[in-house]
């Protein structure tokens, strides 16, 4: 089932035209990879299906509504969550505390209940921790869960960004660069976590350049260059498709 998709897709930052008209469908349930050379457009096509950017034309179709110019937080709520190629976290904060934050988008709590500790605010601030602490449990990180981000290792860094994008319960995740600067072992245990939030049932769209990871993860690829679509499908279609070995290696393979 099409969960989430693009209609001829553009973004163009003055003369530039980093996303170039691009159909793409996400399919629900399923871990969806982006690939493509640095500087393809890959990262700004999740600026624009999670709102961060206003697309130049096209839309962007989530469960059957036009998203294409609502912000951010509009389409967090709607269930869309991302991760960023540059962790960012509150370093001098807790990992249970980063996380608090993430459900907060969840909760209804304003001013008047913080300034006069009303019962709902407590309420919700109980309900945070709770979900919190058990986003905690799903990616691993009980040992460090009082810790500051700032003394943890980037795999836990990145684990910590997993879990504040699922404290929000989306229903589709968007993870960019979820394995850069980590190391293979590190790298296959941050594949296993993704299969784990598949296998619950959330949507995963994923950036990576760790092709052996892709290949292996992936249930359908899209590739993009120079802003381009040039391919999509399954795995192995993708690793024997002209058009991607030119763009990636000038005529070598992909492994």
């Amino acid at each position: 089932m099409i969960f989430l998709e693009t209609r001829k897709l553009t973004k163009k930052f003055g003369g530039l035209v980093a996303v170039n008209s691009v159909d793409c469908t996400i399919e629900q349930g399923k871990i969806n990879a982006i690939i493509g050379p640095n500087g393809a457009g890959k990262s700004t096509f999740f600026n624009l299906i999670s709102g961060f950017h206003p697309p130049s034309s096209g839309q962007v179709i989530f469960k059957g509504l036009d998203v294409t110019k609502l912000p951010s937080n509009k389409i967090a709520q709607l269930g869309v969550a991302r991760t960023f190629q540059t962790t960012n976290l509150f370093e001098q904060s807790s990992v249970l505390d980063n996380i608090i934050v993430g459900h907060r988008l969840r909760t209804k709590s304003n001013l008047f209940d913080a300034i006069f500790r009303t019962k709902r605010l407590k309420l919700e601030e109980n309900l945070c921790r709770e979900k919190a602490m058990g986003v905690i449990e799903f990616v691993d990180l009980q040992k460090v869960a009082h810790k500051p981000v700032a003394g943890l290792t980037q795999e836990e860094k990145k684990r910590t960004a997993f879990a504040l994008a699922l404290a929000t319960n989306p229903e589709i995740v968007f993870l960019d660069e979820p394995a850069a600067g980590v190391n293979p072992d590190e790298t296959e245990g941050l594949a296993v976590l993704i299969k784990k939030m598949a296998a619950e049932g959330i949507t995963v769209c994923l950036i990576e350049h760790k092709m052996q990871m892709i290949m292996k993860l992936a249930d359908k690829i899209m590739v993009l260059n120079y802003g381009e679509k040039i391919a999509e499908g399954k795995p192995e279609e993708i690793q024997n498709n002209q058009a991607v070995i030119k763009a990636y290696l000038g005529g070598g393979a992909i492994a």
